[in-house]
């Protein structure tokens, strides 16, 4: 560090307990962040300038102070070493980067204690993202769904929603919708047979959800492929996941039955993708998966009307 750089005793100190009390009350990926800024302010090197020194961009690197990016070990490692970190603080963020790569995982029912729904949450992830890639084994995607599916989908949750939170909830997912039409956004879609046949009401839902996914799969912002039940398997169906990708970060969430699961660690987003590539290359897509949707909506329109 340079001399001019170093900071008095009791600033030092100061600064350090500061970051401290932000670090027992944050999650790892922000008490990183936050160690992080801390050690470039500790140096006196502006965002710009150390930027540069890590080669990425000062987007990037705000996003990592902010704790929404979770940096590779190796980039943090750079970072400390353009800052002039001691070993103890080289030491520390090791052990901040492996927690902040662990996968978050949020309970419904904590996150629901002050909220009527979390729609708002994937919302937030969707705007971020340019692209979104999105897996389901078992139910049509939320971005795609008709209004009663959705509201049917919603009335099978447990526990219930309370019928006030299940309508607002419900707005919401339909306001989500809309990104689809933005044209500097792409989303694909991976949609298992299983879920494409998933049935939460009447046939008449289902016909016209079907219509629907046949419908949104013409936007140019949008590809569909679609999983047979009978294809050759060349990786085995895990639950659903949704990757939202920019130019500078990956995000990859899941649901499990307990909760929410978020994975931000550049390995473990790139085991989603790897997944993902195995996923697709057993699906169906442009006039072949549009033949497979327009079959399965005439049988069960046969089966609707027999």
């Amino acid at each position: 560090m340079d001399p001019q750089n170093q900071p008095t005793r009791g600033a030092t100190e100061g600064a350090a307990t500061a970051a401290n009390s932000v670090v027992r009350r944050s999650h790892p990926r922000q008490q990183l962040g936050a160690e992080l800024r801390r050690l470039r302010d500790l140096a006196g090197i502006s965002g710009r300038e150390l930027a540069k020194r890590v080669g990425i961009s000062q987007s990037t690197l705000s996003r990592i102070e902010a704790g929404t990016v979770v940096p590779p070990l190796p980039q943090v490692l750079g970072w400390a070493e353009a800052v002039g970190a001691e070993e103890d603080s080289r030491q520390s963020l090791r052990s901040l980067t492996e927690a902040a790569h662990t996968p978050e995982v949020e309970e419904w029912a904590g996150a629901l204690a002050n909220r009527p729904h979390l729609q708002d949450d994937v919302q937030a992830f969707e705007r971020d993202a340019q692209v979104v890639r999105n897996f389901q084994p078992a139910l049509v995607p939320g971005l795609l769904q008709t209004a009663d599916y959705a509201r049917r989908v919603f009335d099978t949750f447990d526990p219930p929603y309370a019928p006030e939170a299940a309508a607002a909830a419900l707005a919401a997912r339909l306001d989500r919708q809309q990104v689809l039409y933005d044209p500097a956004k792409r989303f694909a879609f991976l949609i298992t047979e299983a879920a494409l046949r998933f049935r939460p009401g009447p046939h008449r839902v289902l016909l016209a959800q079907l219509d629907r996914i046949i419908s949104i799969e013409t936007l140019d912002t949008v590809t569909i492929g679609v999983i047979p039940q009978d294809i050759e398997a060349i990786t085995t169906i895990p639950h659903g996941f949704v990757i939202y990708e920019n130019e500078d970060h990956a995000v990859a969430s899941a649901e499990p039955i307990p909760g929410s699961m978020v994975t931000r660690g550049p390995e473990l987003v790139d085991a989603h993708r790897r997944r993902w590539d195995a996923l697709a290359r057993m699906a169906l897509f442009d006039n072949d998966a549009r033949e497979f949707l327009a079959a399965i909506r005439d049988e069960i329109h046969r089966i609707a009307t027999q």
